[in-house]
């Protein structure tokens, strides 16, 4: 299935009509190499990119030249949706991994979602919950200490990649490099690699050879006060 049809029908319940006419308006493949910029901040795009396969970051370049990651990408996540509604984007998407994006046409994608209210209500859903994990962000930021930062990003993205049935063996492939952690949660490599030492020696995950593994889930939640609610992954 198509992880943009896949994604969309963790929040609602579409028709095979719905799913049809989303499908036909994805247009031509495209590949981005490790690092390359999907979107770049003050595009103009005529196209929404949606990820088929592969991981990205969005970030903002500040005055200084280094980067501020805001949010991981990962199949079914639109890089690109406030162009339906904005002239130009704001923020960058970078390729963590080798990244597949199919391309939606900005004016096919706002007609379809004019025809379909079902489909309406779907991406409504979809950017309501991309507001809520960035809400999530800014409290894990602000409020929480180093253990509880990084064991609410792994409870988050493995809660992310199990609705959409991505998890291998109960198991989640994360390609993120320990400077891209420190980069989102505001730590440096060495307090990550040391906080990650300490997760895995309490018992609660292990993060090795690029696999993530949670060997309790229950009580790394409970470390994070991780309530996955904010997911709203339930059709509506």
């Amino acid at each position: 299935m198509n992880p943009l049809v896949a994604k969309l029908e963790t929040v609602a319940v579409l028709s095979v009509d719905d799913r049809q006419a989303l499908e036909a308006i994805c247009g031509n493949t495209r590949t981005f190499h490790k690092g390359q910029d999907i979107v770049s901040e003050g595009d103009r795009p005529a196209h929404v990119y949606s990820i088929l396969d592969g991981w990205a970051a969005r970030y903002k370049m500040l005055p200084d030249g280094s980067q501020q990651i805001s949010g991981f990408l990962i199949p079914g996540d639109l890089c690109d949706s406030e162009i339906t509604v904005l002239r130009k984007t704001d923020h960058s998407v970078v390729a963590l991994t080798s990244v597949t994006v199919t391309a939606l046409p900005r004016e096919a994608l706002v007609e379809l979602t004019h025809e379909r209210p079902k489909l309406a209500q779907a991406f409504w859903w979809a950017t309501l919950i991309d507001m809520a994990v960035l809400r999530a962000w800014v409290v894990n930021l602000g409020g929480r200490d180093a253990h509880a930062r990084i064991a609410h990003l792994a409870c988050e993205l493995h809660a992310r990649m199990k609705h959409l049935g991505l998890l291998r063996d109960g198991e989640l492939y994360l390609p993120l490099t320990q400077e891209h952690l420190s980069n989102a949660l505001g730590l440096t490599p060495v307090h990550v690699n040391r906080v990650l030492k300490r997760l895995r020696d309490d018992g609660l995950m292990r993060l090795r050879n690029r696999t993530l593994t949670l060997l309790d889930a229950e009580r790394l939640a409970a470390a994070a006060g991780f309530d996955p609610s904010y997911l709203h992954a339930e059709p509506v």
